[in-house]
């Protein structure tokens, strides 16, 4: 995962205020404003109690709960410096809990971790009326929507909207696989999804470009799409649970074959921040973010100034030196030197202190 979104936040010097809430409005809650306020309040008190500015508390009072048309449960992610609202992020699922942060550096993880796992798809519904016959009258109606899954839940992707009728459905569904085939390559989509009227979904699934057909997947519909959410959710949802992007799929595999063969690749949270410091990091790896120990590292003014000890990073001669929680410290240093972030789960790869690392270059510096 490419963590490009969060530059803008970045360039901004701290301190930052990092506030993390839950916005749902999913019928569970019978005054859902009322309990927002509330959820609010005390996140209020934790700001100010952490020493936040009274400009940056007023500008996450006057965004939280602006994504109201957002349906669902779902969350926000909202970060200011100076006063001023810097980045806003909607969450695919409410925060586990509600927290608000001011300090030296952003708390980023949450949100990353939110991105993950990033699989790019195309989903297509065809709705279809009337008599499975070419002669009958009626229409095929079409939705299509492209897009990052899980984002898309709270972030709808590029829709496509077409009505045809059945007469002239064949012809039409081998125009719209052209259509579809771009759509999915400009995203170099991992699937297409296929949901809808048996009939009128296959004619189009045989039409499709060769090279778009092997990345079909049939499901059924799983009811009528809600409005402001992704198209297919529910069966996307259970599609992608637990799954890898291929993308990162295949940085894993590079990982392990160069561990294997003592090549540009490190393991463990010391050898990782050390090719960090270099600017050597390809692609980090991480297991559960914020579950490592150690809990903290020592970071200066410039991402790649980081270590494990404040003596260390004074020998760097680095003055302006402070303690901060290892993820944040890691996020910022991944921005700051272009380098992924892939987030695999311990089943798929454990790693030491839930962190290892792929290499731009190797050499006699760098510890294998």
């Amino acid at each position: 995962m490419r963590l490009t979104f969060l530059e803008p936040l970045y360039r901004q010097p701290g301190p930052f205020a990092s506030v993390y809430v839950d916005t749902s409005r999913d019928g569970t809650v019978a005054d859902p404003d009322a309990a927002l306020a509330l959820r609010w309040r005390r996140l209020r008190d934790a700001l100010v109690a952490e020493g936040a500015d009274p400009d940056s508390i007023t500008a996450v009072a006057g965004t939280v709960g602006c994504d109201a048309d957002v349906p669902g449960a779902h969350g926000q992610a909202l970060f200011t410096a100076h006063g001023a609202l810097v980045l806003q992020g909607e969450l695919p699922d409410p925060p586990v809990r509600d927290t608000a942060h001011f300090g030296a550096l952003p708390d980023t993880m949450p949100l990353i971790a939110q991105h993950a796992p990033e699989i790019p798809y195309l989903a297509v519904y065809v709705h279809y009326t009337g008599r499975h016959s070419l002669e009958a009258a009626g229409s095929v109606h079409v939705e299509a929507e492209a897009g990052r899954w899980p984002l898309t839940r709270v972030s709808p992707g590029e829709r496509l909207d077409a009505r045809v009728p059945v007469a002239d459905w064949p012809h039409a569904a081998e125009r719209l696989g052209r259509r579809l085939a771009a759509r999915a390559h400009r995203l170099d989509a991992e699937a297409l999804v296929l949901a809808g009227d048996t009939w009128a979904r296959g004619i189009l699934a045989r039409r499709l470009p060769a090279r778009l057909r092997g990345r079909v997947v049939a499901v059924d519909s799983g009811g009528a799409p809600r409005p402001g959410r992704a198209l297919l959710e529910l069966r996307l949802d259970r599609l992608f649970h637990g799954r890898m992007a291929a993308h990162d799929q295949v940085l894993v595999g590079a990982f392990l074959a160069r561990r294997a063969h003592r090549g540009a690749a490190v393991e463990g949270l010391p050898d990782t921040v050390s090719a960090l410091q270099r600017g050597q990091v390809s692609a980090l790896f991480r297991n559960a973010p914020g579950r490592s120990a150690p809990g903290w590292l020592w970071v200066g003014p410039e991402p790649a100034q980081l270590a494990l000890s404040k003596a260390e990073l004074r020998s760097y001669g680095v003055r302006a030196v402070r303690r901060e929680q290892v993820d944040a410290a890691l996020a910022r240093a991944l921005v700051g030197t272009g380098a992924e972030l892939v987030l695999v789960p311990e089943r798929r790869l454990r790693l030491r202190d839930g962190t290892g690392a792929l290499l731009r270059y190797a050499d006699s510096a760098a510890p294998s």
